[in-house]
């Protein structure tokens, strides 16, 4: 039996936030590794953001299944990272009954 194709380099970010020295805090992304994914487009659409409309391409990544709490194991909220292009990490389940891959939905807005 074969698994899906994972074909495309992706580096996982994730959000920290640091103290700004003003009583604020800045917010980095910050690597935590590359994952292997293979990517599938969906549904676009538009949206309006920032007084200008921006295209939104809904996306299926399908990376290798890794243990509840490992730090390269994607979460929601996170994004992962091709060059220029951002992909952010709306939702994340094994896609089978054997989590030998992960199945996560997410989301490029460009424009």
């Amino acid at each position: 039996m074969s698994g899906p194709r994972l074909d495309r380099p992706l580096v996982l970010e994730a959000m920290e936030r640091a103290g700004d020295g003003a009583g604020g805090w800045v917010e980095t992304w910050v690597p935590r590794g590359t994952l292997w994914a293979h990517v599938r487009p969906g549904a676009g659409r538009e949206a309006a953001g920032m007084g200008a409309a921006a295209s939104v391409q809904a996306l299926r990544i399908v990376v290798r299944g890794l243990a509840q709490g490992h730090a390269l194991r994607p979460v929601a909220g996170q994004r992962f990272r091709d060059g220029a292009r951002v992909f952010r990490v709306l939702a994340v389940t094994e896609s089978d009954g054997t989590g030998r891959h992960l199945l996560c939905s997410a989301e490029e807005v460009t424009g």
